[in-house]
């Protein structure tokens, strides 16, 4: 059973010999779909940890709470019940899935991620995944503070343009209102935010596999990260190192 097709933190016995595949990366990587693809084709369970500090955004935003309240923030961090399943993100039993994708709380929820007690918060909630028969998590620092001692490490990145127009293309095809020079300026502000941060900045790991996705289509990308799976399967869990 896969976590995106039914799952929620803490459910199951977590365990430091599950298996995982930690992928991070900057925004509009690429990463969700490859991981939930990865996922998917293992019978893996995926967790989207940036899902996670969306849902606190965007909590805090319908409770009115302000973003420069760290402790607020964090309340609502520790007592999220979100429910993953069948593609669907629900909260308190709503159907949040495309909400939280807007632009609006996708920067609201870089300025929370940013916060050591929110990121502190989550932290356990997000190793909850790591369940039978494995994991696939992505995010900005799975392989280096979430799961230090992941199976795989991936770092997937591509030039900001092209991450640009990936987000562009996702959000009219959602039906949201999009600008790609708007979109330019909001990841170079988030990436920078990201990788300057206090706490967990976004880096790769210095056992990561680094995938640049920028000319490789998604399924090119997919058979990347797969090929680097069975070369340690096949070799028994050795170096991470392509």
């Amino acid at each position: 059973m896969t976590s995106h097709q039914s799952a929620e933190p803490g459910r199951g016995s977590a365990t430091a010999d599950v298996p995982v595949i930690a992928i991070d990366g900057p925004t509009a990587s690429g990463k969700g779909t490859i991981a939930a693809e990865v996922a998917r084709r293992l019978g893996f369970h995926y967790l989207d940890s940036g899902a996670l500090y969306r849902l606190v955004a965007f909590a805090a935003r319908e409770a009115g709470v302000d973003l420069g309240d760290e402790a607020a923030l964090a309340r609502i961090g520790r007592n999220l019940k979100p429910l993953f399943q069948h593609g669907q993100i629900l909260l308190a039993g709503r159907d949040v899935t495309d909400l939280i994708r807007e632009e609006s709380v996708g920067a609201a929820a870089s300025q929370v991620a940013a916060l050591p007690a929110v990121r502190s918060a989550l932290v356990q909630a997000q190793r909850g995944f790591r369940v039978a028969p494995g994991l696939v998590a992505d995010g900005r620092d799975m392989g280096t503070v979430i799961f230090p001692d992941a199976t795989l490490k991936v770092f997937l990145t591509a030039d900001v343009q092209s991450r640009a127009e990936r987000r562009h293309k996702q959000l009219i095809e959602k039906g949201f209102s999009s600008n790609i020079s708007s979109l330019l300026r909001i990841l170079r502000e988030r990436d920078d935010r990201d990788a300057n941060r206090e706490v967990a900045p976004l880096r790769a790991a210095s056992d990561a596999v680094v995938i640049d996705s920028t000319h490789l289509s998604v399924e090119q990308t997919i058979e990347q990260v797969l090929g680097a799976w069975q070369l340690l399967v096949s070799v028994g869990g050795g170096p991470r190192q392509k």
